[in-house]
């Protein structure tokens, strides 16, 4: 018997809750990124991907081609967000707040994040930041995501997630997931992923920090997607803090 949607998501939850947090902390401190695996059934990302052509469910479309992004299309989510969403968007917060704290602390910037989400997004609230910014992505052929960081107001959190909600060699191929790490008065790092689907990244939205001989520093990042060879590639994309109004 096929598992309730209240089912899966409770083993979408306990999946989250199993993982291997402190190994995952210590990838972040590291290298700016973790991959929790199969976080999502091949189901329940048929299942995201059938949302996209319902228009009620988002309160902005982009082309990307339009602004220069690259090409391809995304739409934000209006609130309230689909459950599944809306619940992986809160417990993966409350697992990545205190990483975002240690950043913070060991960079020296006056901020501190609360221990649940809706208490950060009343934060955002505070700052007239009130717009969802989840989103679902799609590329065709020849699609692809210049390099850039998901900022939307005064209050951001600093790590976000991405699901790709497609087959990579199957519904596409190429469209692999970029970092771009520029360290000071150095050349910039590539990092090429490719996750598969269902599979959950972890990473940063705009800096991590590096520790080198005289405390920490910043060490600034990008991400985008390279070109799509063939084929479609839907991801979604979880942002924690919301948008200015």
């Amino acid at each position: 018997m096929p598992l309730s949607e209240q089912d899966q998501l409770q083993t979408v939850i306990d999946q989250i809750q199993s993982a291997d947090w402190d190994g995952i902390t210590e990838q972040m401190h590291q290298q700016g990124f973790a991959l929790i695996r199969q976080v999502l059934s091949p189901q329940q990302c048929e299942q995201l991907q059938q949302l996209y052509p319902q228009a009620r469910l988002y309160r902005k479309t982009v082309e990307m081609q339009r602004y220069r992004f690259g090409l391809g299309e995304y739409k934000y989510f209006n609130y309230p967000l689909p459950n599944l969403i809306e619940r992986i968007r809160h417990e993966i917060y409350s697992r990545l707040a205190p990483i975002a704290n240690v950043w913070f602390r060991v960079l020296k910037i006056e901020r501190t994040f609360p221990p649940s989400h809706p208490e950060f997004l009343q934060q955002c609230q505070q700052h007239g930041q009130m717009l969802a910014t989840p989103l679902i992505l799609k590329y065709g052929q020849g699609g692809f995501n210049t390099l850039h960081q998901d900022l939307y107001g005064d209050v951001y959190f600093p790590l976000q997630l991405v699901i790709v909600l497609s087959q990579p060699n199957r519904d596409f191929s190429g469209g692999e997931f970029v970092l771009s790490q520029q360290n000071p008065r150095a050349q910039s790092k590539a990092v090429v992923i490719q996750p598969q689907q269902g599979d959950l990244l972890i990473f940063t939205t705009q800096f991590k920090p590096e520790k080198g001989s005289q405390g920490y520093y910043r060490v600034n990042i990008k991400h985008g997607v390279s070109p799509i060879l063939q084929g479609e590639r839907y991801s979604l994309g979880i942002i924690f803090h919301d948008a200015v109004s």
